[in-house]
């Protein structure tokens, strides 16, 4: 518990400093060279194509820096992302916040091919009141992810992370109570239905 308070007390103050310049403008152009280090994995302009790995496309601004300074300051942790977040400052951060949400949101890789499991998944949707954060779009909103358009196999990975308790904490809380009563075939549905937005 007090591990968990020294981290959450570190990553509040690093986003007072983050929000404490917000006066100065994110530079898109120094967030797009900096994402060079990203393209490896998460694919060009944000669109993975590397199995569960999540596209960054699109994603809202103050999410993409919360989850980059979660990695930085360990609440996150992922073996390929912590060398690369110790190498970025909080100029870094908010420009890579502002390219990737500037960029165009990932589209089905392919169309629907069960429409049945996305009318589940839209119902488990709407029983956990998932637009209520997402919106209704599931495009996300400020520090909530967009998960319309996210690879199937991430979205599973992450609902079961968040369900497990792996994925927990800050931020992340809400969404482990939410995937915590989730069955497997909600999750399968959910994460379908998602995928093909």
């Amino acid at each position: 518990m007090r591990y968990w308070l020294i981290a959450l007390s570190g990553i509040a103050l690093a986003l007072s400093a983050l929000a404490g310049v917000a006066a100065q403008a994110a530079d898109v152009a120094a967030g797009k060279e900096k994402a060079e280090l990203c393209v490896a994995c998460h694919g060009d302009a944000g669109i993975s194509q590397t199995e569960n790995i999540p596209s960054l496309a699109a994603q809202p601004d103050q999410f993409i820096q919360w989850q980059l300074v979660f990695f930085r300051a360990g609440a996150r942790k992922n073996e390929q992302m912590q060398p690369i977040v110790e190498q970025l400052d909080n100029d870094d951060i908010r420009n890579l916040g502002a390219y990737f949400a500037s960029l165009e949101p990932p589209k089905a890789s392919k169309p629907d091919d069960n429409p049945d499991l996305s009318q589940k998944g839209a119902q488990a949707a709407a029983g956990r009141r998932c637009a209520s954060c997402h919106t209704d779009s599931y495009a996300g909103t400020k520090a909530v992810a967009r998960v319309a358009g996210q690879r199937e196999d991430y979205l599973l990975k992450a609902l079961h992370d968040y369900k497990s308790g792996v994925r927990s904490g800050g931020g992340m809380a809400a969404m482990a109570e939410v995937a915590y009563p989730l069955s497997e075939e909600e999750i399968t549905a959910l994460a379908h239905y998602l995928a093909h937005l």
